[in-house]
């Protein structure tokens, strides 16, 4: 594992380069490699800004430049870290999920919230996101082109139901252990138009005091029940902050992500199918959060 890279799907945008910055900076942090990819089917580099940068024609770019100057940009944000590049001809997404079999993580930038960029990141994004081995960062919120590790000062993580994310919950925890933040930990439920109220059992409400004397629904003792079930071996020296919101879980994670340096969710793939893997949430907070967004693949 100590071995394993983190790859960056570079293009030559500046969100590409924003998310080179965030991987040097979480390799530093791991002690890890970083491998810079270029997957493109295409010889050539059409944009603009890497012309701009090395003074040249945007017909005279190719694929090494673009590593290139992602290999430079990670070596003035961290010099300290191992750089390696690759330019693969294939589709990103493709090549890509082939990478994640032997990277301890992806990250991929994003170009903003517009339409059409919405468009790109359900065809590269969500994709990969949807078929990588390993866990996908996708650097969501700070669209200044800045990668800003830390300012927020926590880690949130959308918690499953009960034994259910444990991979997720692992990374998560890692996350805030190297980063020294607390980790949250969300659950949200929702109460259905039938559901009776009632008081919760003593036992349960020692290690929930704020439930004490109120009347609570079972769908929110359940919800707690899973967030205290999902931190069980979390270590014991990680400060954790357990809360369960009444309403839609993707509502619940966006509003949390404006206040998280990162927001973790595992996703539970179908064996054999290469057609849509994500689900709801994790499909809505990749599209919306304000903040890197992490999907962590999670054991069938």
């Amino acid at each position: 594992m100590a071995d394993l890279p983190i790859v960056v799907g570079v293009d030559g945008s500046e969100p590409s380069l924003r998310a080179v910055d965030w991987a040097a900076d979480e390799a530093a942090l791991r002690g890890a490699p970083l491998r810079l990819v270029y997957a493109s089917l295409w010889d050539r580099y059409e944009g603009a800004l890497i012309a701009q940068e090395l003074g040249r024609p945007v017909e005279e770019v190719t694929a090494p430049d673009v590593v290139g100057t992602a290999r430079q940009r990670a070596a003035r944000r961290r010099p300290e870290v191992q750089v390696s590049t690759d330019v693969l001809p294939d589709e990103p997404e493709y090549g890509l999920v082939r990478e994640s079999r032997t990277a301890r993580a992806v990250v991929l930038g994003c170009r903003g919230r517009s339409g059409i960029t919405e468009a790109l990141l359900g065809s590269v994004g969500v994709t990969v996101a949807g078929h990588a081995h390993c866990p996908v960062v996708v650097l969501r919120g700070s669209h200044d082109n800045q990668a800003r590790s830390g300012t927020r000062g926590r880690i949130v993580l959308g918690v499953a139901g009960k034994r259910e994310g444990a991979a997720a919950v692992r990374f998560a925890a890692e996350e805030a252990l190297l980063r020294g933040v607390p980790l949250e930990a969300v659950r949200a439920w929702r109460r259905p138009g039938h559901a009776t109220t009632g008081h919760p059992p003593p036992d349960f409400v020692q290690g929930y005091p704020q439930l004490a004397g109120t009347p609570a629904h079972l769908h929110e003792l359940q919800a707690a029940e899973a967030v205290e079930d999902a931190l069980r071996d979390v270590p014991a020296d990680l400060e954790v902050h357990p809360r369960t919101v009444e309403g839609h879980a993707r509502d619940a994670l966006l509003a949390a992500s404006h206040e998280a340096d990162l927001l973790v969710v595992g996703s539970r793939r179908r064996h054999g199918h290469y057609g849509l893997q994500l689900g709801r949430v994790a499909h809505g907070v990749l599209h919306h959060a304000a903040c890197p967004v992490a999907v962590v693949p999670e054991p069938s």
